[in-house]
């Protein structure tokens, strides 16, 4: 309703004064002067003709009195239409001047009609031309609070949306309860919060289930291992062929139950194999754009970035600092420092926090699998972070490192160049 009334003004507005611009670009000014007054002029002139050089005028008109050779015998001040051409080109008034019955001269009276009327359509067309340009200034304005309160929050919609798709939930979604797409926005923020939490539950299953997996299979090894050594010893004891084979046959099995059991442990591990990861060429601006979705709570001071052209796979690598940046704000909860750097074949992404780091013998094991440091403890997690950003550099040609800095953990990002 107010899009429609806003519009609606400003049509009327831009109508109203296209009309009055068109009114005065064509009106023609009104030349005529006051004839009485103009008479009353030629009464003086007539009457001071033989002693013009006294003559004093006392009207409110500029004129000029020729004489019978169009020879200037008075003027009241300079500039004015000196000959009857000019005079008629500047449309200014000519009369006879007639003394005793005689055209002894002519007067001139200058016409500032004209000049004045463009002075006055000047002055409008200028007024005019500053409220339109006023009016534009407001539909730009328009136009870019439309693009904060509607633009920009749909444009964030649809980067949740595709880190919701690639599997991120720990990223909130950012809300502005003073714009129309508060509550909605909020809506879409319980359904990352429920997701997560389904997600969360399904990976405890999952993990019970890989941990209980990990029980049978030490359960079965343990009395497998004892079968195959008794099953060893009784084939080197056998006296006859026929009972050495029962027991290598024995032995072959446990072997076989060995390996089967190994297979059902390790193919719980196989199934983030099938990630897909898809690299292209990458502007290497973009990776600010990528850092600023990440930084949700912005904590990082962002550094230019060099220009060139990456290998990556943009949704995997904002798959990547997203977990970097999460595991930041979850462990160490402080200010992030950000450098950018371009290397030989990479371009560098290092970030670091100021928690403290971990220690130095679980550095190893934070990229592997359901591992995580002993800073974990009562922080939710599936500990898989680090390990699919780590699987999705790789498969972009790139490499993630892990280790202590300075002041905290340290994360080196190696992006492939593109050649």
């Amino acid at each position: 309703m107010r899009s429609r009334i806003f519009f609606a003004c400003l049509f009327f507005a831009f109508g109203t004064e296209l009309a009055v611009l068109l009114l005065f670009a064509v009106r023609l000014p009104d030349n005529r002067q006051d004839t009485v007054a103009v008479n009353e002029v030629v009464q003086t002139v007539q009457e001071d003709w033989n002693h013009l050089e006294s003559h004093r005028n006392e009207s409110s008109f500029d004129y000029v009195v020729l004489g019978g050779d169009e020879r200037v015998l008075y003027q009241t001040k300079q500039g004015l239409s000196e000959s009857i051409t000019a005079a008629v080109s500047h449309k200014d008034t000519i009369l006879d001047v007639n003394v005793d019955g005689k055209t002894v001269g002519k007067l001139i009276v200058y016409n500032y009609d004209a000049s004045a009327f463009r002075q006055e359509k000047k002055a409008v067309i200028w007024i005019v031309i500053a409220a339109m340009l006023l009016q534009c200034g407001i539909c730009a304005g328009y136009f870019f609070y439309i693009n904060r309160t509607v633009a920009k929050p749909f444009q964030r919609l649809q980067n949740f949306a595709e880190r919701i798709a690639g599997g991120n939930l720990d990223i909130p979604l950012k809300m502005d309860r003073q714009n129309i797409f508060g509550a909605f926005t909020e809506s879409f923020d319980l359904m990352r919060s429920e997701l997560k939490r389904a997600r969360t539950a399904e990976a405890k299953a999952n993990a019970d289930k890989r941990e209980l997996v990990a029980k049978l299979s030490h359960d079965i090894k343990t009395p497998v291992a004892s079968i195959k050594a008794a099953a060893e010893v009784g084939a080197a004891l056998a006296g006859d062929e026929k009972s050495r084979g029962n027991y290598e046959q024995i032995i072959r099995k446990a072997d076989q139950i060995n390996t089967l059991v190994t297979n059902l442990f390790t193919s719980a591990l196989e199934e983030l194999q099938e990630l897909s990861v898809m690299p292209s060429g990458l502007k290497s601006k973009e990776i600010l754009t990528l850092l600023e979705n990440a930084d949700y709570l912005h904590r990082a001071k962002l550094p230019a970035v060099p220009e060139c052209l990456l290998f990556a796979d943009k949704l995997r690598l904002q798959q990547v600092f997203d977990n970097l940046f999460a595991n930041s704000y979850k462990y160490a909860d402080t200010e992030i420092e950000v450098e950018i750097s371009l290397e030989e074949k990479y371009l560098t992404v290092c970030m670091e926090d100021y928690g403290g780091g971990v220690n130095q013998s679980e550095l190893p094991l934070l990229k592997e699998k359901f591992k995580r440091g002993s800073n974990a403890a009562n922080i939710e997690g599936a500990g898989l972070g680090l390990f699919i950003s780590d699987y999705c550099m790789k498969k972009m040609e790139g490499e993630l490192a892990i280790d202590n800095g300075r002041k905290g953990l340290r994360a080196l990002v190696r992006i492939a160049l593109m050649f």
